[in-house]
């Protein structure tokens, strides 16, 4: 039974799938860290200093806290501003990932595939027709 495990746990899907696994862990950090220190400070500065981190609806009349994280240690909030970082988080995610992609699949593209040649059975009927034809 070990011996079994020891051939799944080591098969190439399964050790591929796990550096997947920790390269988008660390690239998933990276673009985290990429929009909020260097896009969501731009975008802030375009809105006039906006801050999206921080905005929320209070849905308790206790919640008078002016932080996100002090509102949630007061009441039940609706972080909606945090919910815009992670939608951007995203969508920066999924279009460099769609980069990728398409660059990896331009680079390892298949050359057309060349039509087959005559089988055997063509190039033996084509012979008899050009004899029927000399005579």
């Amino acid at each position: 039974m070990f011996d079994d495990f020891k051939k799944f746990a080591l098969r190439g899907n399964v050790v591929d799938l796990a550096i997947g696994v920790v390269i988008g862990a660390a690239f998933g950090a990276i673009v985290n860290s990429m929009v909020a220190d260097l896009i969501m400070p731009v975008v802030g500065a375009v809105t006039g200093g906006v801050d999206f981190s921080n905005y929320f609806l209070p849905l308790s009349a206790k919640v008078t806290a002016a932080t996100l994280e002090e509102a949630k240690k007061q009441g039940a909030v609706l972080a909606w501003g945090h919910f815009i970082t992670l939608l951007i988080n995203f969508i920066i995610i999924a279009w460099i990932l769609f980069l990728l992609i398409r660059g990896m699949n331009r680079l390892f593209r298949k050359e057309e595939a060349k039509p087959a040649g005559p089988t055997k059975t063509e190039e033996l009927l084509t012979e008899i027709r050009d004899a029927i034809k000399a005579k």
